[in-house]
Parts: structure tokens; C-alpha cells; sequence
């Protein structure tokens, strides 16, 4: 089975109207560059399926080895607007765990 990134890391996440932020917390030095490697905008897109209507913009962060994930248009137009049930960040952001560990070599 598939390592996850709960497994690696931990995640702290929000929203503001139409937008999710999650960042990801590597849980030590050697878990960061699989973070790196694992979060891409197209899997997390991929992910999300066509929940996210924007872009998904992902901000390293090295020198606490955490790496930020903004999804526009992610929230199905904002928590007062939308019919979706759990949709608020929280939920968004931890679902982002679920991500498998990539593999690849460098």
C-alpha cells in the first residue's frame, strides 16, 4: 500500500470567501522533499476533481520545510453560498492527506 501524506506531514488549513489555504508541515527534515515531489498542482487538482474551478498555486516554504496550497475557486463560491455539505477549508485542506507519497527518485 501507498505511503499518504498524513503520514509525513501535518496540515493546518482555511478559507476566505472562494479560496482554501492549506499548508503543509513536513514532519521532519527528511519528509520535506517528498512533500515537495508529492504536491503538484494537477494532483491536487486531480484530487479535487471539478471542485476546484481556479487555479491551484503551491508556495514552498524552506526554511520551515512546509509548503502552502491555494486553491481559487475552490469553496463552490464561499460557505454563504454554496449548497455543498463540510465544504470549508478545514475539510478541504485535510482531504489533501490523502495524497499518495511520490516514489520517484529526484
Amino acid at each position: 500500500m501507498a505511503q499518504l501524506l498524513r503520514e509525513i506531514c501535518y496540515i493546518r488549513s482555511g478559507d476566505k470567501g472562494d479560496v482554501c489555504t492549506a499548508g503543509l508541515i513536513a514532519m521532519n527534515p527528511q519528509a520535506y522533499p517528498a512533500l515537495l515531489k508529492s504536491v503538484t498542482p494537477e494532483k491536487v487538482k486531480a484530487l479535487y476533481g471539478d471542485w476546484i474551478k481556479g487555479e491551484v498555486e503551491l508556495y514552498p516554504m524552506d526554511n520551515i520545510q512546509a509548503l502552502v496550497v491555494v486553491m481559487r475557486r475552490a469553496l463552490g463560491g464561499g460557505a454563504t453560498n454554496t449548497l455543498r455539505l463540510d465544504q470549508t477549508g478545514k475539510s478541504l485542506g485535510h482531504a489533501l492527506l490523502r495524497l499518495p507519497v511520490s516514489s520517484d527518485p529526484a
